[in-house]
């Protein structure tokens, strides 16, 4: 086919539809010669048509830019980029290498695909090279839909693998939709079951797959290579461009079903890898620009440890990483972001931490995404850790603090009872002084990276092996205990001692102050075998496993009542810009140990309790921790009225938990907490008429 070609423009970035045609335009400073090449299909091994831009014609300063009269969405392409091949001065332009487009919409990877044939210099790709392709923007029909915009006192995240959440054969979801984003559709009456207000997607960016070691697949995804790029394998429709829409669906279905989208997002790094990585992208357009350099410019800093870090407060990067956010925001109607590694994101273009870093106030006061949900893993690989510090009015944080702390309370720890009490409370040790909001703090238990609940208080240590590095892989700090034996055991006390800690967990997580998380999977004890580091598991080891929602569907029950309990109260919206140092004084709060007013806080201590009065529901409530291994008397605070029990972990189901309609009366002055368990209690003045009457 002959095309008509027009000069183009060098606004917008990327290829655009424009009805008639398509323009590209593509950043690339210190390039000699830029050809755009365009496919007939995702595994064709040569380029149906070239088009070589002009110097003159088709560049605008740094923009490289053509426009193709009569092309139109699905139309797959990349470039060849040509310029200096000088690593000593940064710079790694390869012209035998197909290019994808960094503002690439969709991104497609040929059956025949190696990652290794791109990392060889003058090795021609274009047989199995990626291929970026032309999306319409235009046209989808959200029926009515929009980002929800949902308060953070109202939210409970639940942290999901989109593959993984369906791709089990016993998930009921048909096979062609398995481990897709038609498959999380069909299961958004689970998630409102159990009552979760957001998902947060572990990477759907587009990845390399190929990017893990020893011939594994990278299965959760933390490889970008197109920030604009919705995941092509996660689609049941195979179309060129049938992940964009596919997508699109998923967002809308789960909108209105009142649940938010977040998205894991990785601007840390790409997959590109460092020195010996493969040309993709961004490595042989401006390698210079994208990446952070040691001052041997062919070596790569690596904040990431991933091989490369990504110069996010460049002018150039720090613009394609907000065009991105934007995106997803207005073209993909997402509610949030977590960003991977967000400290990597606070350095300099020689990697110093800066104190005002551009690209996370930018994030933070841009018009475009104000009121999405921006959360931060506030810490890198090389030791910086920012929880507490990390910049800006809007952004929250991953606690990860909470997760410790709380881990080594149940353990039995010495010495941790104060920094517990903290915990449950915000964190104000951590957030007070900041006059920070009181749902900074994203508390969580357990996470993707690490063992799943189950599994905490299962094992000892971690089982990584399956990952093929000798079990020298993932974190060895896990603050897990297996509760006397490694693993699986048909021993009855230790496995009702397991499930007694599993709802330890969840009673702290979700009646702690702060914005709570839970991990797909957890709340029916999903296991992983001891495995802490399942990336590159792409099996049973790592996917949801359906059979467990009955098998253990007391557990299931037990969180989908504590979700209830969070008692989400829409008319105090106005509360939502109270500080969490004006939380606290409100909260009226009083530490207990097993007298009233007499809270132990020694180093041997293993038991806290408070009351305090509820910030957003006004009811006083009486919170009692034992992680002693001991049964432990506490004489119950006097009050007017009565105390109405909520929660028991150490009850039988269904006397673990009630709801405010059928919570019994305590009578007595005294109770009895069983070794390692949580009591919680409320005087409510409707629960009291009722009972009066």
């Amino acid at each position: 086919m002959t095309f008509t070609t027009q000069s183009g423009s060098s606004f917008p970035l990327g290829a655009s539809y424009q009805g008639s045609g398509v323009n590209f335009s593509l950043y690339s400073k210190s390039a000699t010669s830029v050809t755009l090449v365009l496919f007939d299909e995702i595994n064709s091994k040569r380029p149906s048509a070239e088009f070589p831009l002009c110097p003159v014609a088709n560049r605008t300063d740094h923009y490289w830019h053509i426009f193709i009269e009569d092309l139109h969405p699905g139309a797959l392409y990349g470039f060849r980029v040509d310029g200096p091949w000088a690593p000593e001065r940064g710079l790694r332009f390869d012209p035998s290498k197909i290019l994808i487009d960094p503002y690439a919409h969709m991104i497609h990877t040929p059956d025949n695909y190696m990652r290794q044939i791109a990392a060889r210099h003058g090795h021609d790709n274009q047989d199995q090279c990626l291929k970026s392709a032309v999306v319409d923007l235009r046209g989808f029909d959200w029926q009515g839909t929009r980002p929800i915009k949902r308060s953070l006192q109202d939210t409970v995240i639940y942290e999901m693998h989109v593959a993984g959440f369906t791709k089990n054969p016993n998930s009921g979801v048909a096979p062609s939709k398995r481990g897709t984003y038609a498959g999380v559709i069909e299961k958004i009456p689970y998630l409102q079951e159990l009552g979760v207000t957001a998902v947060e997607l572990m990477p759907v960016q587009q990845f390399d797959v190929q990017d893990a070691p020893s011939g594994r697949p990278n299965y959760w995804g933390y490889s970008p290579i197109g920030f604009f790029a919705p995941h092509v394998a996660y689609s049941s429709d195979k179309s060129v461009t049938g992940a964009f829409d596919e997508f699109r669906e998923m967002v809308r279905e789960l909108h209105k079903a009142g649940i938010e989208v977040i998205l894991d997002v990785v601007f840390n790094h790409t997959a590109e890898g460092g020195h010996t990585g493969p040309t993709l992208g961004m490595k042989g357009l401006q390698n210079d620009t994208y990446y952070i350099l040691e001052s041997e410019r062919s070596w790569y800093s690596n904040y990431s440890g991933c091989g490369n870090t990504c110069n996010t407060n460049n002018s150039i990067m720090r613009r394609m990483i907000r065009d991105a956010l934007r995106f997803w925001v207005n073209d993909m109607h997402v509610d949030g972001f977590r960003f991977d590694l967000a400290s990597v994101l606070s350095r300099d273009s020689k990697g110093n931490v800066m104190q005002e870093p551009p690209l996370l106030w930018s994030i933070d006061s841009d018009p475009a995404i104000a009121g999405t949900k921006i959360i931060a893993e506030a810490w890198d690989a090389t030791g910086l850790y920012q929880v507490g510090q990390f910049v800006g009015d809007r952004w929250n944080e991953w606690n990860g603090r909470f997760r410790d702390d709380v881990r080594a309370f149940f353990r039995g720890d010495n010495g941790v009872v104060g920094n517990f009490a903290s915990r449950l409370l915000g964190s104000p040790d951590i957030y007070y002084k900041q006059h920070h909001s009181p749902h900074r703090s994203i508390n969580l238990i357990t996470a993707h990276d690490g063992f799943t609940m189950n599994d905490l208080v299962s094992y000892n240590d971690k089982h990584n092996l399956d990952n093929g590095e000798n079990n020298r892989d993932g974190d060895n700090h896990n603050l897990s205990y297996n509760h006397g034996a490694e693993g699986p055991t048909l021993d009855t006390r230790i496995v009702q001692l397991r499930e007694q800690q599993m709802k330890n967990f969840f009673t702290t997580l979700l009646t702690s102050l702060g914005t709570p998380m839970i991990t797909m999977g957890d709340e029916v004890k999903r296991t992983q075998k001891g495995n802490n580091n399942a990336y590159c598991q792409d099996n049973e080891l790592s996917w949801f496993d359906w059979s467990l929602v009955e098998k253990n569907g007391d557990l299931l029950r037990f969180v989908r009542e504590l979700i209830k309990l969070r008692r989400f109260d829409d008319v105090l919206e106005e509360k939502i810009h109270t500080s969490l140092s004006e939380v606290v004084h409100d909260a009226n709060i009083e530490w207990h140990g097993v007298k009233p007013g007499d809270p132990d806080w020694s180093e041997h201590s293993h038991s806290i309790a408070l009351t305090y009065l509820d910030p957003y529901s006004n009811d006083r409530m009486y919170v009692v921790f034992n992680a002693f291994w001991e049964a432990l008397e506490f004489e119950v605070p006097k009050i007017d009225g009565h105390w109405f029990k909520l929660v028991d972990t150490a009850a039988k189901p269904p006397e673990d938990i009630h709801d405010f309609a059928n919570a019994p009366c305590l009578e007595d002055a005294q109770i009895t907490l069983a070794p390692r368990s949580v009591q919680i209690y409320v005087a409510n003045p409707q629960i009291e008429r009722r009972y009066q009457s």
